[in-house]
């Protein structure tokens, strides 16, 4: 993966370019006012994450550019602060002071919205696989600004982690966490979705394992939490209580730990 700087250069973007490139082991590129196309060619690299003042873009060639925002999670952490009600959050009984593993990171939406809901007493960790989404998301949530000082202040919160979530779940300790939460790409796309399609390019495909639900049963203290269609085969596979009957497209299926030993 290459890093550069947007068309606007100053030394503060070339420095924090340069630490991306170091931090994420890629490879960092002066713009040098050359085009992204160019920059891919010239180091045959297709995949190049753009660092601007606001946070940072992703490219990759034949592909639409990806930049890192919020979007609906911005929008859902500005409903909590309202004191409103999410149905993710209702799904995990999220409380304030828990600790949460998100193990789907993707573009940070849940997370976020599971760190607004968890306050400053509680702790959010967020895991995703894809190098390519990982650089964007470390960039983006330190650096991205939105008009709410304590959405700000919950993106930098978020602990984010590069890597296979079943390979970080065996290395964390029993009952460590309070919620768990998976959100993989569903078995059957949602093609119509315009917030996932962009995402689709660099997003991990495979499915969630049942090793990784093992793991979770063994790491979590109060739920584990699935997010899929409506109907969909993986929570009687996975063993996830089947979600009552909604109206919803999307729905959550739980397993309780509360009472399990």
């Amino acid at each position: 993966m290459l890093i550069t700087t947007g068309e606007t250069v100053n030394g503060d973007l070339v420095k924090r370019a340069m630490q991306l490139a170091e931090a994420t082991g890629s490879l960092y590129v002066p713009r040098n006012k050359t085009s992204i196309a160019l920059i891919a060619k010239e180091y045959k690299d297709d995949e190049v994450v753009v660092v601007v003042k606001d946070g940072a873009r992703l490219s990759r060639q034949n592909e639409p550019e990806l930049s890192f925002h919020p979007s609906m999670g911005y929008v859902r952490a500005r409903r909590i602060l309202r004191g409103e009600s999410d149905p993710m959050l209702t799904a995990c009984d999220i409380k304030e002071g828990d600790t949460v593993l998100d193990c789907t990171a993707g573009l940070g939406s849940d997370a976020l919205v599971f760190a607004v809901a968890v306050g400053k007493s509680g702790h959010v960790i967020a895991c995703e696989s894809s190098h390519s989404l990982y650089t964007l998301l470390l960039e983006g949530m330190k650096y991205y600004r939105t008009g709410k000082p304590e959405v700000n202040e919950a993106l930098r919160s978020i602990e984010l982690k590069h890597g296979d979530h079943l390979s970080l779940l065996k290395q964390m300790e029993d009952k460590s966490v309070d919620v768990i939460y998976f959100d993989p790409m569903f078995r059957q796309p949602m093609l119509d979705s315009s917030g996932i399609n962009p995402l689709r390019p660099f997003a991990n495909r495979a499915a969630l394992q049942l090793e990784s639900i093992i793991e979770a049963r063994r790491v979590a203290r109060k739920r584990i939490v699935l997010k899929e269609k409506a109907g969909s085969g993986e929570f009687t596979r996975l063993g996830f209580q089947k979600p009552d009957r909604s109206r919803s497209k999307i729905v959550y299926g739980v397993i309780e730990l509360d009472n399990e030993q």
